[in-house]
């Protein structure tokens, strides 16, 4: 399943290439072949058995901030977080232990959350049967531990792919949620050979140059990624290649790195968050995308000063690009569900 290795997208002294000739979308090289449904299964698994210490994502750590509280429910858990008065991550259970108010409606002050209900107060340490929950801020995404939720032995801290330095990079988290379960979302970004047929828009010229080898089931150590090289359209003939490695580090996360080429050192990291059953008990997954762009180029400096200008344009793309990947694995989901997923 190991395409023939081609040239690769080397950084060039400017970002944007012009491509030398325009090819209808249906003239491009069909993948479906390629695609072997055993090589996504196979890594899908892996994937799922990876630990990932009952640790879930709940959104983007700069969302949740110490005058008011947020809420979620996480793999069926109500789930309240808030940050106390040195700016610590605090979380734990939704219900107020009084008469089980929802204590996302209170209040915070000075780190102390305050139900809307009676005033009941909690500083974030245990009180009146209220135990917090283990909660990690990785200076990006805001984490959960749910031992109650998760199946798996505990880990201090989430499984987390190295980053770029802060201080070089833009970051946005986009959020969306769709009807399937997780591995729905983790299948989907598995699957590097649908880009440039389903997102057109936004990617040409997608070839898959390897994927994981593996023996009886296991990938050989180091090389369970998938490696893409593809074009990033900007309008009309305009692109930028790049080389990007698809990883799966746990059951719920895939990234996507950019290997060679512009933005190298970028990363996209996707998780899946199960959270419960909607009215007709259909499953209910949050996807949150965080993006983290990087660059050592001069003018990268000037781009972060407006960074809060771009993170909504950042976040438009991740929307529109899951506007159909969520139908994807909706799609998948439903199949899985009535038994008529192929093989």
């Amino acid at each position: 399943m190991t395409s023939s290795p081609g040239p690769s997208p080397r950084r060039s002294r400017y970002p944007l290439r012009l491509r030398r000739g325009t090819s209808a979308w249906e003239r491009q090289r069909p993948t479906w072949r390629d695609a072997g449904p055993a090589v996504i299964d196979g890594a899908l698994k892996r994937a799922l058995a990876r630990p990932s210490g009952n640790w879930y994502v709940l959104g983007d750590a700069r969302d949740i901030g110490q005058d008011a509280a947020s809420g979620w429910t996480v793999a069926g858990v109500e789930v309240v977080a808030w940050r106390d008065a040195d700016g610590r991550l605090i979380a734990g259970p939704g219900a107020c232990p009084h008469l089980g108010a929802p204590l996302r409606t209170g209040r915070v002050r000075c780190g102390t959350l305050i139900c809307h209900w009676h005033g009941l107060a909690l500083d974030g340490r245990p009180f009146g049967g209220w135990e917090p929950f283990p909660a990690y801020d990785d200076g990006l995404l805001a984490w959960v531990r749910l031992d109650q939720a998760g199946t798996e032995e505990p880990l201090d801290s989430p499984v987390l792919t190295p980053r770029p330095r802060p201080h070089n990079t833009i970051t946005a988290v986009h959020t969306r949620t769709g009807v399937c379960e997780p591995e729905d979302i983790v299948a989907n970004r598995l699957d590097p050979w649908h880009g440039a047929w389903f997102h057109p828009y936004s990617f040409v010229d997608l070839t898959v140059r390897d994927v994981p080898s593996s023996v009886a089931g296991r990938a050989e150590a180091g090389r369970d990624a998938f490696t893409v090289e593809v074009s990033f359209k900007v309008a009309g003939r305009v692109v930028v290649p790049v080389t990007a490695v698809f990883t799966a580090p746990g059951p719920r996360t895939v990234v996507m790195h950019i290997a060679e080429g512009e933005g190298e050192g970028s990363l996209v990291e996707t998780h899946a968050t199960p959270l419960g059953p909607d009215a007709h008990g259909r499953p209910r997954t949050a996807v949150v995308e965080a993006v983290v762009a990087a660059s050592d180029r001069r003018g990268f400096a000037a781009a972060r000063a407006v960074a809060p200008v771009l993170r909504p344009l950042m976040r438009a793309a991740s929307g529109r690009l899951w506007r159909d990947d969520l139908a994807y694995a909706e799609r998948r989901w439903e199949l899985r569900s009535t038994g008529r997923f192929p093989g």
